[in-house]
């Protein structure tokens, strides 16, 4: 099989930020794999590329003359790991970020998609391209074997009347759907979906790629059971890796005085805690904000930063993520402010966030998890 982008430097890609993962690449299998099977289809109009980690789908097929390419990317460093990679090979203007909507799929001939593990992730992709893009529009979905089932092909079959695997190569494999069912996506067509939480009174909505659905997270609930009675008063709150948005719309709803930012760099989380604040009558206390962290946030300028630090990307256990919130949130909050944190215990997060933001204390501890105050000095 000729290579569909023959000469392209896969190893130029670059991660970026790659605190995460510094020594890991930028493409893999799948993406090769990807883009031989799409073949020439990717020079055709109506081009779209959904979850390219770092650009390696959309720029191969740029290389090759493809143009006005729309692309979604669930993670805001993924763009910009895309927008860095895509300057670094003269590539820039080859095409454009896109929303999960239907601007991104309306027309849509070809569409190259790195498969997600959540499934409610993928029904909810190719529900929206099956309303919105072409009758004839194939659709290449690959991804490694360790992190495919065959619960993706059912999804798939759920909205397309064709859908065929692939032989497997370098542990790669990639699902071909074609002949789509607008009507059968419209009524699968479910998200953002809600659920009300029994324990606050609130709803929860989540789309398909929000950690957690609609359900709480246990460390977040642990969290939640702590922050009525003892979280000092603040005129300005921020929840820092928001998800679906529960800490902000709690925070919101139980002081009327309060404003909150919630900021997450998905996409996906985003748009679900615009919807859980607005389902709760808080959305105008609550300023939901895609962002890298605190990037966008001006120095000591919050009271109160409430954060359940994510310790896995993908399938490992890492903590750089944590560190590098520590050190946003120490930077933002304002003298005397405080960061609530809730972290599984055998982390050790204390002596970081003494480092990165002051003196901590422990609030609650349970079997798994620990709460802790940090007090910016």
């Amino acid at each position: 099989m000729s290579s569909a982008a023959p000469g392209f430097p896969y190893e130029r890609l670059r991660r970026r930020p790659d605190v995460e993962a510094p020594n890991l690449f930028a493409s893999d299998a799948a993406d090769r794999l990807l883009a031989d099977l799409a073949g020439d289809a990717v020079l055709e109009p109506g081009l779209v590329v959904i979850g390219d980690a770092y650009g390696a789908l959309a720029l191969a097929a740029a290389s090759r003359g493809a143009r006005g390419i729309r692309v979604h990317q669930d993670a805001l460093t993924g763009e910009r790991a895309l927008d860095a990679n895509a300057a670094e090979l003269g590539l820039e203007g080859t095409y454009e970020h896109r929303p999960l909507d239907d601007s991104l799929l309306r027309g849509a001939r070809t569409v190259l998609l790195r498969l997600p593990r959540s499934l409610d992730a993928l029904a909810e992709t190719a529900t929206l391209i099956a309303e919105h893009a072409r009758a004839d529009v194939v659709v290449y979905a690959g991804g490694m074997l360790k992190h495919m089932t065959t619960a993706m092909n059912a999804v798939l079959a759920e909205v397309f009347g064709d859908v065929k695997a692939s032989l497997a190569r370098q542990k790669a494999r990639v699902l071909t759907a074609r002949e789509p069912h607008p009507a059968a996506a419209t009524v699968l067509d479910r998200w953002p979906e809600r659920s009300l939480d029994a324990d606050t009174g609130l709803w929860v909505c989540a789309h398909g790629a929000a950690f957690a659905g609609t359900t709480v997270d246990i460390g977040t609930r642990f969290l939640l059971s702590v922050l009525d009675d003892a979280v000092p008063d603040a005129r300005t709150a921020i929840d820092l890796g928001c998800g679906t948005g529960l800490l902000a719309a709690a925070l919101a709803a139980s002081r009327p005085d309060l404003r909150v930012i919630a900021t997450d760099q998905s996409a996906a989380a985003v748009a679900s805690a615009a919807a859980t604040a607005a389902v709760n009558g808080v959305a105008d206390r609550v300023t939901v904000v895609r962002d890298d962290g605190l990037a966008a946030q001006p120095n000591a300028s919050a009271d109160l930063i409430v954060l359940n630090p994510p310790f896995h990307i993908g399938g490992a256990v890492h903590t750089g993520i944590a560190h590098r919130l520590f050190a946003d949130a120490g930077r933002v909050l304002a003298p005397g402010g405080e960061l609530w944190t809730v972290w599984n215990s055998h982390l050790g997060y204390r002596p970081a966030l003494e480092r990165a933001v002051g003196p901590t204390r422990q609030i609650a501890r349970n079997p798994k998890f620990t709460v802790t105050a940090s007090h910016r000095r």
